[in-house]
């Protein structure tokens, strides 16, 4: 497989990450939330189109151990503590992910190809044979029967010509999928868009924040019960992974945005759906380095490591960006971080069918 920087990557968000158990620094309980404290300050009268007011506040961040709890997965979450005080600035977010509609508007105002568009450059993936150097992105093609979950290759594959316009392959369509979440992003595409419309990729302090809508410590955006009087309130998956989708929530793939309920914010799908790019670079022990050289007090309007200091023990050597949210692939029998607190990353340059963003605007006063 010669596409190791576009497909590669993509693995070590779904495999079963090893991540090492993290130190809590000295002062810290990696198991303690406290209240959330929004920011006075009222929001502008005249809100961005599309765009809902996060007040910003302080709050606790990050995930205990949920594998004790109902349908916790069966990952520690290592690297999502300590649990930590955060305070963010006010700002606005995308109500919902950004949509094909809304990527297609961008590509038409500025003639944009995306990663996936692009034939893999020879330079960038030495000794590649030329006839595999083609144009694609990574797609799920779950098998068909039960196998073991210890591989990811056994249901993501290579697709030349999959990309946004066609997100299962070159025959696919995104005729009548106006509101489904734009995917087979890389982080410069959804960088890009964010430019030409005036906003920017969320930290990922402020998609925490945001998420959480208000409410400390809970397993979910809407509270501690992943259903509520026997409703799904996430696109994720149930059945048995990877080959058997009982679609109890609706959807076997990607489902339009805002097909569940809105947290306490206004905000759709920041669990399941789609994963989401944020601009931190990530680090399994970021947070325990933040606090560090917070004091171990509160750490203000993080920014997370440099490209530099970025590490994935899954792939050393190879920087990776946070992604939030989960994805409906997202399962309690693997990969389960549709919890609200836990993390993903990925390398900038991969795209999937899981995988898209939503954006952020800084607060302009008079």
């Amino acid at each position: 497989m010669i596409m190791r920087r576009r497909f590669f990557p993509l693995l070590a968000l779904s495999l079963a990450t090893w991540l090492p158990a993290q130190t809590p620094t000295p002062g810290t309980d990696p198991d303690k939330f406290l209240p959330t404290v929004a920011n006075p300050a009222p929001a502008p009268k005249v809100a961005p189109a599309g765009m809902v007011w996060i007040p910003g506040g302080e709050f606790s961040m990050g995930c205990t151990d949920p594998r004790t709890d109902l349908c916790g997965g069966n990952e520690p979450m290592d690297d999502a503590r300590p649990v930590h005080r955060v305070a963010v600035d006010s700002f606005w977010m995308d109500r919902t992910e950004v949509t094909n509609a809304e990527f297609a508007r961008f590509v038409a105002a500025t003639a944009y190809v995306t990663i996936a568009e692009r034939k893999p450059r020879a330079e960038d993936y030495p000794g590649a044979a030329p006839e595999l150097l083609v144009a694609g992105s990574v797609v799920f093609s779950p098998p068909s029967e039960a196998v073991p979950l210890d591989n990811a290759l056994r249901w993501w594959r290579y697709v030349p010509g999959a990309n946004w316009r066609h997100p299962t392959g070159p025959n696919s369509t995104i005729k009548d999928r106006d509101r489904d979440p734009v995917v087979h992003v890389a982080y410069a595409d959804a960088e890009a868009y964010a430019a030409w419309a005036g906003k920017r990729l969320p930290t990922e302090s402020e998609w925490e924040f945001a998420a959480r809508g208000g409410l400390t410590g809970k397993r979910y955006t809407w509270g501690d019960d992943l259903t509520v009087d026997g409703k799904w309130m996430a696109n994720i998956w149930e059945g048995a992974f990877p080959h058997k989708n009982a679609e109890s929530d609706g959807f076997a793939g990607v489902a339009p945005v805002a097909s569940y309920p809105a947290n306490a914010y206004g905000l759709h799908d920041m669990s399941g759906n789609v994963w989401e790019w944020c601009s931190d670079w990530y680090r399994p022990d970021g947070y325990a380095l933040a606090v560090r050289s917070a004091g171990g007090g509160v750490v203000r309007n993080p920014r997370g490591v440099t490209e530099a200091e970025s590490f994935d023990p899954t792939e050393p050597g190879m920087a990776k960006r946070v992604q939030r949210s989960g994805s409906f692939l997202c399962t309690d029998q693997y990969c389960t971080r549709y919890m609200v607190g836990t993390r993903g990353k990925g390398a900038p340059d991969t795209g999937s069918n899981h995988a898209g963003f939503r954006c952020v605007r800084d607060v302009v006063r008079p």
